[in-house]
């Protein structure tokens, strides 16, 4: 596993607009400056290579709708076989890494079990998610969109989310041997413990990872209690952002939840559900000492990105460092594992109709 490697030779257009896009996520950059370059990446995917070069010449780039002027410079550099200078800027001022420290377990890093598309509130269709993860050095990705009752987050009804396990796997079957792509969901942790999709398509999906997304105040008992019955369920593979906490980003701070976290973590070592090390920057969940506990009681971990966007895949880098410091072995990492094992681990007991 390791960072995007720099473009040094001219490419195709929408390559370097897609490229630009995603170094900008991963710099964590604006919404709006990232879907600028998506935008115009997906007008001169329409366009073709032959109408840009002719409008390149003639200067008309910009009468593209969603094409604007840097844009057009970095297209027009490109079709005339030049490395657009903007990307050249960007990978310049991209760090190698985005943390110092943990490089030897990033490197193990095989996959994911924790990313979003525009399925659900990603900002990429599950194509250009895949393409990624194969350009960062993934074995496998799992893509976990939000489940029905998430519907600020447009979370996926069971008949959205077959449509989407049918879609992986086409994409599977063309995609020549890259990146594989893993069916699975994000599925809420309910008041009572209960999990926020079918039992039938539960039991279908490769991967479930399961959250708490409301009621995050909870009292500690029945918040300790909800999340035990989950953990403790055989579907269940991954606990995620177990403290459901924010530590700074464009939404504000946000205190952790409470709960018995020696009781939970003992349910996920007795259950084999990995506890998530989750990377977003705003997140930094569980915090150190939680990791510490989870780690002393025998727990399996993920690291994970929990990412959004094709940039913030390379997010794990994070994660990494936390898990080196704090002296978790990669091989209770399931996300250090090849798919075979993962899979076999996931359906231990669980998928009865896999």
């Amino acid at each position: 596993m390791r960072s995007f490697v720099p473009i040094d030779a001219p490419v195709d257009p929408v390559v370097a607009l897609t490229r630009i896009a995603w170094l900008l996520e991963r710099r964590r950059e604006s919404t709006y400056r990232v879907e600028a370059f998506r935008k115009a990446a997906r007008a001169a995917k329409r366009a073709g290579v032959e109408e840009l070069t002719e409008r390149a010449t003639a200067g008309t780039l910009t009468a593209i709708g969603g094409i604007g002027k840097t844009t057009a410079s970095v297209i027009a550099e490109s079709v005339a076989g030049e490395l657009p200078g903007y990307l050249a800027d960007v990978q310049e001022k991209s760090p190698v890494s985005l943390a110092s420290g943990g490089e030897d377990l990033y490197r193990a890093i095989r996959g994911d079990l924790h990313a979003h598309t525009d399925w659900s509130d990603g900002g990429a269709p599950l194509d250009e998610m895949a393409r990624a993860a194969t350009a960062l050095g993934h074995e496998w990705l799992t893509i976990t969109d939000h489940s029905p009752r998430l519907t600020v987050a447009n979370g996926l009804s069971p008949e959205r989310l077959r449509r989407q396990i049918d879609d992986i796997a086409d994409l599977n079957r063309s995609s020549g041997g890259s990146c594989h792509i893993l069916t699975g969901v994000e599925v809420d942790i309910l008041d009572d413990g209960s999990l926020d999709q079918t039992d039938e398509l539960l039991d279908h999906l490769d991967v479930v990872t399961a959250s708490v997304h409301s009621k995050l105040r909870m009292d500690a008992a029945p918040m300790t209690r909800r999340m035990v019955a989950a953990v403790s369920d055989p579907r269940v593979d991954v606990l995620g952002h177990c403290t459901g906490r924010r530590v700074t980003g464009g939404r504000g701070a946000r205190p952790q939840s409470a709960f018995d976290a020696a009781k939970v973590f003992a349910a996920c070592a007795d259950h084999g559900t990995a506890v998530e090390i989750n990377s977003r920057p705003e997140r930094v969940d569980p915090p150190d000492g939680l990791i510490e506990l989870a780690r002393d009681l025998g727990c399996l971990f993920a690291i994970d990105s929990d990412a959004h966007a094709p940039g913030q895949l390379d997010f794990k880098a994070l994660g990494a460092e936390r898990a080196e410091r704090l002296g978790i072995e990669p091989d209770r990492i399931v996300t250090t594992w090849p798919v075979d094992q993962l899979l076999a681990w996931t359906a231990e007991g669980a998928r009865p109709s896999r």
